[in-house]
């Protein structure tokens, strides 16, 4: 048996929180891949935060060995995440696998994003093995998960695993099974170079290395290879494997995942989903390429402090090098100087770039509220987008406004079906179908204006089933819709950091919302504060932060009244002249309370 036989690629893909770091855990204990002395729990989720926060964000890639009937086979798995924001991570993954492990919680159940990534590894044609995890628990039904199996995806009951990662149950049978029933990779060992890059990093001394998944042919130390999709090329320094930390390696060969060093410095000069081949002898065609995922939400990226901005600049070039999803380019609001307009997939997506930031760079940032982009027809027939507030042009010269809208399946379940349908028509949700899961559980399936479900749609969603609902959504398109911008005036002067964008039927009760929650916010100063919200010139909602005071009169005993009224009215003149011209101090807090509403 040839090397490229004992070979193969296989993911895992699970909704959120099912276990998939835990049984990648257990897969490297039994294939003694870490030493026991330095191994730890969440082993591939190499990230601080991803530690902290119990889930995956980036997709890592472990070589193991594992002996099966005699013979040492190669098996490199790749880790995903399950969080409906980093789907791309997914979809990225599963290019360079042949198989993948369906992880679901026997607790849980069948959830939104466990049927939105057996699609994607369907659409990829890879061979699925569908594995039901924490059988242990004493919640577990593994009865009503089997039956979802089979009424969902059409698994009879001899094709599915049961397993307890956390004990270790049934784990090396699940293994077997992969080197059983995954395909070996079909590959051209004598043809030219022809490899995958699914992900890069940036190190310091290295600078940028690729990672990628050979296809045809085998590169090494001093090749030069050529970026078909970039048309640049490199001689290629290092080569290696990941055990799971990046070890040294002589070459890469057909079927194998790795990655190559070629000294390059410009995050810039790479591009997720590009195909490497060989210049001397370049392969005839390349690959597809990853299917471009659009930003979903938009926020601007601001330095606390103005000599930052070279410092952010740089680490979001860095960042986006392990994250493409993630787009950005130059902005400048008056209030908060030089940034960055920046899209997202979600809100936890931009939670996660904004804690990356400020851990792994060391940074101080401000971000501002969250919109999504909206196409705006303007009367002389130009259409624009508009990603953020002040982007949006005079109300006169506005024709029509388009928002985006998303199909969202909802799983929830039975008893909740009524609480969430007057959820979803609150948001401007439209019903499309039902399904039943089962005995106890729905599909429910709405069309919903993507600005409506951004903010806390899913938390609303979770606390309304107790935490047993799932969701997921996808785009759909642009629909005509009527849209304002409200301005917050401190003193009555613009703040942009605030500005939103509101559904016409909703400004009042945002607005409303908005000022007494900086109210509550903003510490008292030595001068009135008056918080307006306005549209154009008209305002709609206002709130007002007292000035602190000052006893000016104590030092008087007695005498005429005419003395403390000339006090009073100095202090009178002197507060109205600070109101004029002094800078109204507004908590970091502020701008993140604003955020999430």
């Amino acid at each position: 048996m040839n090397q490229i036989e004992r070979i193969r690629n296989f993911c895992i893909i699970a909704h959120i929180d099912h276990g998939k770091s835990t049984l990648a855990d257990r897969f490297l204990e039994i294939t003694n891949a870490v030493d026991k002395r330095k191994f730890s729990n969440q082993m591939m989720d190499s990230m601080e935060l991803e530690k902290e926060r119990g889930i995956t964000i980036k997709a890592k890639a472990v070589r193991l060995k594992f002996n099966h009937k005699g013979t040492e086979y190669i098996l490199n798995l790749i880790d995903t995440p399950g969080h409906v924001d980093f789907t791309y991570e997914v979809a990225k993954s599963l290019k360079a696998c042949e198989g993948a492990i369906l992880l679901i919680d026997a607790s849980q159940g069948v959830e939104a994003q466990t049927v939105a990534n057996f699609y994607l590894a369907l659409e990829a044609n890879l061979k699925i093995i569908p594995v039901v995890n924490k059988i242990d628990l004493p919640n577990s039904d593994v009865k009503r998960t089997l039956g979802q199996l089979e009424d969902i995806f059409g698994f009879k009951e001899n094709e599915i695993s049961f397993v307890s990662a956390k004990q270790g149950t049934g784990v090396s049978e699940v293994l077997k099974r992969v080197i059983e029933e995954v395909p070996c990779p079909q590959a051209n060992t004598e043809g030219p170079l022809k490899a995958i890059l699914f992900d890069s990093t940036f190190d310091a001394y290295r600078g940028v290395i690729l990672f990628l998944r050979v296809f045809d042919g085998k590169v090494a130390a001093g090749d030069s290879i050529l970026l078909m999709r970039k048309k640049s090329n490199y001689k290629v320094e290092e080569t290696g494997i990941f055990l799971p930390n990046m070890e040294k390696k002589d070459s890469l060969l057909s079927g194998e995942v790795g990655y190559i060093c070629c000294g390059i410095r410009d995050p810039h000069e790479v591009e997720m989903g590009d195909t490497i081949t060989s210049l001397n002898n370049p392969a005839a065609t390349a690959f597809e390429g990853y299917k471009k995922i659009p930003p979903m939400v938009f926020c601007g990226i601001f330095p606390s402090e103005p000599k930052q901005y070279p410092l952010l600049r740089e680490a979001i070039e860095k960042l986006r090098l392990s994250d493409s999803s993630f787009v950005y380019e130059p902005d400048n609001l008056g209030t908060l100087g030089y940034g960055f307009r920046c899209g997202f997939l979600g809100l936890l997506h931009i939670e996660i770039v904004q804690e990356r930031l400020e851990r792994e760079y060391n940074l101080d940032l401000i971000l501002t509220s969250p919109s999504v982009m909206y196409k705006v027809k303007k009367t002389t027939g130009e259409t624009i987008d508009v990603q953020s507030p002040h982007q949006l042009p005079e109300g006169s010269l506005v024709e029509e406004v388009f928002e985006p809208f998303v199909k969202a399946t909802i799983i929830a379940p039975l008893d909740e079906l009524d609480s969430i349908c007057e959820l979803a028509k609150s948001r401007r949700g439209t019903f499309i179908k039902m399904d039943y899961l089962g005995k106890d559980r729905l599909s429910i399936v709405f069309e919903l204006p993507l600005g409506e479900i951004i903010i806390d749609f899913y938390d609303k969603i979770k606390s309304l089933t107790k935490g047993y609902a799932s969701l997921d959504y996808e785009f759909l398109d642009y629909r005509k819709t009527e849209i304002v911008k409200i301005d917050i005036l401190f003193n009555r002067k613009q703040v942009e950091a605030f500005s939103i964008l509101v559904h016409k039927e909703k400004t009042e009760s945002k607005a409303r919302m908005v000022v007494e929650k900086l109210k509550e916010l903003i510490p008292r100063q030595m001068f009135e504060i008056s918080i307006q919200a306005a549209i154009g010139s008209r305002i709609i909602a206002a709130e007002r932060v007292s000035a602190l005071k000052k006893n000016v009169t104590a030092k008087c005993y007695g005498g005429d009244i005419t003395r403390k009224r000339k006090l009073w009215e100095k202090q009178k003149e002197g507060k109205k002249k600070l109101k004029q011209m002094g800078n109204i101090h507004v908590p970091q807090e502020a701008f993140l309370e604003v955020l999430k509403m």
